[in-house]
């Protein structure tokens, strides 16, 4: 049978997106026969997407009812349907399992269960995070995820974005993906299936603006490839969309021309090493909350309900000599981030260099930082004499801080502009317990199937390592619903 199109390449199963979700999907397709083929929007190297920056960690559970308790319980008053909640909970309890199988190593002797982000939360108990090693070093659980994929024949093209997904004129099934190939045209047939796996939009402007409350801008700290392409082309297909104002942040950060992601202050993070004062204010040249909280993956308490913390664009961390001469405002050794682990910029140990390149603003006064900042002067520093104040009485009336309360008070001053950074978005196509992506009337697009962070569970409070928890699981499914289809030619 043909349809007369000239496909470039077939195969059962079109996987868009290498990173953890795409490993899960197209290892499990192939297992079961299917014959697979990866397309990756980045070129090689740059590959892996945010399973290849995040911590290293994903989610194992250890009760699949009380997974299912604490999944409910995050999403809140954002419910989701009970049949995904159901199958989220059975596959989260496989990952090790699943990894073990693979030849890997959880390593539950290594990481013993840590970091639940909600244990308050009912069934939060569940929640492992694990990791695959060697442990040392940067993106060794992601290396053991991707050696999957190449201990098999599964070929991957890279620098192979999809553009769209080629359906029948009549059912709209899908019959395979329009991409491209080192910028030429590719019709990829797919005989049973596609399945995106593209991640989030991160990197775009637009819809950031038109999908976050109360975001002009922010910018990834994960990979800079995740720019909504599988939102597109889905709603071209005809998709439904969910949980697309749900992300795992904002926090702040420093972003500069120079990279494409975002870098992480550690003034915001750590408190020993750095004696001196140090604020964050907005473009009125108040500080608006507690700059150093530990949110949770971007979430605070307001009122009895978790909200995105709220951050005034522009915003600037205003610090004083005794902290700049301190050590480096930067973390030189980090565990994630792009900019750490594939960028891996060496930021001087005296802030010099980055005072050069104008990341780093110095004055004399505070007036005339005030002005080149175009903050009011005097509003900039009665909020440090109030400041100065509250550090001498020993307590932050106005935000509640504990850490790090010490004046601002030895000039030259510096100012660092910090712009709200996200880990990931959590929406994308809406899909069901079987992995397939949904129309607006709940029924499913025939052959279109999606896994990970594009089109997420998490509709309001994220546990972390759920996004690759996730992506091992749902990629399963996506992998066994899809290898188990029907060719359609």
């Amino acid at each position: 049978m043909t349809d007369g199109t000239d496909w470039d390449e077939e195969a059962d199963v079109v996987v868009v997106g290498f990173g953890g979700a795409g490993v899960a999907t197209a290892v499990t397709a192939h297992d079961l026969g299917a014959s697979v083929v990866i397309l990756e929007k980045a070129p090689e190297g740059l590959h892996g997407g945010n399973t290849r920056v995040a911590a290293q960690g994903y989610l194992n559970t250890s009760s699949r009812e009380e997974a299912a308790a604490y999944l409910r319980a995050l999403c809140g008053p954002y419910s989701i349907p009970d049949a995904v909640v159901e199958v989220w909970a059975h596959e989260m309890g496989l990952n090790n399992d699943w990894l073990a199988a693979q030849g890997g190593d959880p390593q539950e002797h290594q990481h013993p269960p840590a970091g639940i982000e909600f244990p308050e939360l009912p069934g939060a108990q569940c929640s492992h995070k694990f990791h695959d090693g060697p442990t040392l070093g940067y993106s060794k659980t992601w290396e053991r995820f991707e050696s999957f994929v190449h201990q098999r024949p599964i070929p991957v093209h890279y620098e192979a974005p999809a553009r769209a997904l080629v359906q029948d004129g009549a059912t709209r099934e899908v019959r395979g993906v329009r991409a491209e190939n080192a910028g030429r045209p590719m019709l990829v047939k797919a005989r049973k299936g596609v399945v995106l796996t593209c991640g989030g939009f991160e990197n775009n402007q637009a819809m950031i603006r038109d999908y976050l409350p109360g975001l002009p801008y922010c910018y990834p700290q994960g990979t800079p490839f995740n720019e909504g392409d599988g939102i597109a082309m889905a709603l071209a297909a005809g998709a439904d969309l969910w949980h697309m104002n749900n992300y795992a942040g904002p926090t702040m950060a420093l972003k500069v021309p120079e990279f494409p992601a975002t870098l992480s202050m550690q003034p915001l993070h750590f408190s020993k090493i750095f004696p001196g004062g140090m604020i964050v204010v907005g473009p009125d040249g108040r500080r608006f909350g507690d700059e150093k909280y530990k949110n949770r993956h971007g979430k605070v308490p307001v009122n009895g309900v978790w909200r995105p913390l709220q951050v005034p664009c522009p915003m600037f961390m205003i610090m004083d000599h005794t902290l700049l001469s301190a050590g480096p405002l930067y973390n030189k050794e980090p565990n994630r981030g792009w900019t750490a682990i594939i960028d891996r910029y060496d930021w001087s140990d005296d802030n010099s260099v980055e005072i050069a390149r104008g990341w780093i603003r110095k004055a004399d006064s505070l007036a005339e930082l005030a002005g080149g900042l175009g903050l009011d002067p005097a509003a900039l520093a009665a909020t440090v004499e109030r400041w100065n104040a509250q550090v001498a009485d020993g307590a932050d009336p106005d935000h509640g801080r504990k850490l790090m309360l010490a004046p601002l008070a030895v000039a030259p001053f510096y100012a660092v502009e910090l712009s709200p950074a996200m880990l990931n978005t959590q929406g994308g196509p809406r899909r069901d317990e079987r992995a397939r992506v949904l129309r607006p009337d709940g029924s499913p697009l025939p052959r279109l199937y999606s896994a990970g962070e594009l089109g997420s569970i998490f509709s309001y409070l994220y546990q972390g390592t759920g996004n690759i928890g996730e992506c091992l699981g749902f990629g399963r499914i996506a992998g066994r619903e899809a290898a188990a289809a029907a060719p359609w030619c």
